[in-house]
């Protein structure tokens, strides 16, 4: 399996360049970037990626974050706001030690996600929820933005370290965030099988009148973050579609007190 290192909507090449070369420097395979803002191999990237131009080049884009993470079985994404998230937020160690038991390489071959915001205003609360773990660099409380190149480094520094730690290390028990499940170990779902899901569901929950189209958005969202804080696992989806499935079958089957007489 490999870590993917995923950009939403970069904007300045000097940054995507460094990045590349950041991914270089930490042993990370995959570059995926969400609708960058800027020529991602042009002079200026590529001036900065050094030695990471050939991950520059093997970069894939992506039209949404959804769509660059859907194959990724667990997802750490990346906030400086520091109040208003809509997921307990982790110390980076906490964080990627979630996300190595992927890493370790002994039950899945699908990749996990490291994912970073824009520039400018980070990710949306809808893009957070699309992760497991919201990772928080602690910075001093005057000025707590960093350089989307510095978070990277300070990041993958960090990642680096678990997995260069002791097996001993790895297993001891990492504190958890208020709200988050244990990990049991296994991997969660692929994103692209949970949101493929949320849409059933959403959709039906529409068309029985239990959502109303100017509040599904707020209440499908406190719903993903319910699935999210419990690491839902492939088979416990298989579940809930199956679900979704039978109740629409039965919210379109015929009233059976209609029958004659």
């Amino acid at each position: 399996m490999t870590i993917q290192l995923v950009l939403v909507e970069p904007a300045g090449p000097l940054n995507v360049g460094s990045v590349a070369r950041l991914c270089a420097n930490f042993g990370i395979a995959g570059l995926r970037l969400v609708a960058p803002r800027c020529d991602p191999l042009g002079a200026e990237a590529r001036r900065m990626a050094v030695h990471g131009v050939g991950l520059l080049e093997r970069a894939t884009t992506y039209p949404s974050l959804a769509a660059a993470i859907a194959d990724c079985c667990r997802v750490v994404a990346t906030s400086g706001r520091g109040e208003g998230e809509p997921l307990p937020p982790s110390p980076p160690a906490d964080a990627l030690r979630w996300l190595l038991p992927a890493a370790g390489g002994e039950a899945t071959s699908q990749p996990v996600a490291l994912v970073f915001g824009r520039e400018d205003r980070g990710l949306s609360n809808d893009e957070l929820l699309q992760a497991g773990r919201i990772l928080q660099i602690a910075t001093g409380p005057a000025y707590t933005s960093l350089n989307l190149s510095h978070a990277v480094a300070v990041v993958l520094h960090e990642l680096q370290g678990l997995r260069d730690a002791t097996p001993e290390r790895l297993e001891a028990a990492a504190p958890v965030a208020a709200g988050q499940a244990t990990d049991s170990g296994d991997d969660p779902c692929p994103r692209g099988l949970l949101e493929a899901a949320l849409s059933d569901a959403e959709a039906l929950l529409l068309e029985v009148g239990y959502l109303y189209p100017h509040t599904a958005h707020a209440r499908m969202a406190k719903l993903r973050g319910l699935l999210q804080r419990a690491q839902i696992r492939p088979q416990e989806v298989a579940l809930l579609r199956g679900m979704v499935c039978q109740l629409r079958w039965a919210s379109r089957r015929p009233c059976a007190s209609g029958a004659d007489h």
